[in-house]
């Protein structure tokens, strides 16, 4: 699966790196693109000391722990997002027909290497926190764990909208609100948030555990909402659910599907 993956994805990176003036300015621009959001932050600073109660520095770091998580998602399986045009073109049955997983075949499909750009620009603010805010090594650990379950949550984001898609085939927005929607809700600290906003996605739908609860573990903070300190390490179960749910919400239709017959 991983090996069928990388070899779609080289194909598509090959055949965009064809043309490298244009490969190289997309990067750029990528980078350029998602840097308007650190403007909107800093402008916000050039303002106020601090934000919810967060420093500049505290809401770069939540910003850009979400962002390398959502960028690299984004880049490597957003194209699921697509799949309601392959079902009303008739293309999803040529997917289902080849000896390959149909969830990597729509993940990798026109695999865009140049949205590297915006994963450059989220390390980079990322870097620049932790540099500024000099995180303790006891808790520099969570850093790490909280990408890679923030990635598992946005992976599974999309592939729920994909598996939506099967019912919804004229309405993707739906899904996009939810992956594009929680990539900016995550942007910020959950603070700035109303009360039973943060208990939603807390204990529904588990959008605190991209950044904000180990977020706070990172930053030594208390939860202003007062949730339970032992929430700040339940991210990793919390995305396994949301991906077991994922792939069962996936695997219900594929074998939901019917094909278009063209």
């Amino acid at each position: 699966m991983v090996r069928t993956y990388a070899l779609l994805a080289w194909t598509w990176t090959r055949a965009a790196a064809a043309y490298p003036a244009s490969f190289t300015l997309m990067i750029v621009f990528g980078f350029a693109m998602a840097a308007v959001d650190v403007a909107v932050i800093l402008v916000i600073f050039a303002n106020t000391t601090s934000l919810a109660g967060f420093t500049r520095a505290e809401v770069l770091f939540l910003y850009g722990a979400a962002n390398v998580a959502f960028s690299v998602v984004d880049m490597c399986v957003g194209n699921i997002d697509r799949i309601s045009q392959h079902i009303k073109a008739g293309t999803f049955d040529a997917i289902l027909i080849r000896p390959a997983s149909a969830w990597v075949q729509t993940a990798v499909d026109r695999f865009t290497p140049t949205r590297i750009g915006r994963v450059l620009q989220a390390v980079a603010v990322l870097c620049v926190a932790l540099a500024e805010l000099q995180i303790p090594w006891q808790r520099i650990w969570m850093v790490p764990v909280m990408i890679a379950t923030a990635m598992l949550i946005f992976a599974s984001l999309w592939t729920l909208a994909g598996a939506l898609q099967f019912a919804l085939t004229d309405a993707p927005e739906i899904g996009s609100a939810f992956t594009y929607g929680s990539g900016q809700l995550s942007q910020y600290p959950f603070s700035v948030y109303g009360r039973d906003l943060v208990r939603g996605a807390t204990y529904v739908l588990p959008l605190a555990f991209i950044n904000w609860q180990p977020g706070l573990y990172v930053l030594g903070r208390d939860d202003p909402f007062g949730t339970p300190e032992f929430l700040r390490f339940l991210g990793p179960p919390a995305a396994l659910l949301l991906a077991l749910l994922a792939a069962l919400a996936w695997r219900q239709g594929i074998r939901r599907y019917r094909s278009t017959g063209s």
